[in-house]
């Protein structure tokens, strides 16, 4: 029958998944087989777009200078699409400081409002003690 003395060892099973494994019961990473130091999904630049704005200009002045007019042409048009970025954020950050300006000339308005309601609530308490006393 079923010997209770001997241990089982537990096999999980991988579900399709070839590179998983297990060894003393802790979960070693998968190794990256295309890792050259970047991410597989990495569509988006490091750099800032003024830095990307630059290194276009430089590329174009470089393809023209060697006499290649349509990778010139294609290097100026990324050039052009980072200075409508930074365009945007330039719009943005504006627009962010005007409303922060008026959020904040609202708040002295009515910070105002507030004192001159008080001087006036202070004033007819003091009047109100004057007619009491005479």
């Amino acid at each position: 029958m079923f010997q209770r003395d001997r241990q089982r060892k537990f096999r999980r099973r991988t579900n399709g998944r070839k590179n998983f494994s297990h060894s003393n019961n802790s979960i070693q990473n998968r190794t990256n087989s295309f890792s050259n130091g970047q991410s597989r999904n990495n569509f988006r630049s490091t750099q800032s777009p003024e830095k990307s704005f630059e290194k276009y200009t430089l590329l174009a002045k470089d393809a023209l200078a060697s006499g290649d007019k349509t990778l010139s042409e294609n290097y100026l048009q990324h050039a052009d699409h980072f200075i409508r970025i930074i365009e945007d954020r330039n719009k943005l950050r504006n627009e962010n400081k005007i409303s922060s300006i008026e959020k904040v000339s609202e708040v002295s308005k009515i910070n105002k409002l507030e004192e001159e309601n008080k001087n006036l609530s202070d004033n007819n308490d003091i009047n109100k003690n004057n007619d009491i006393k005479k």
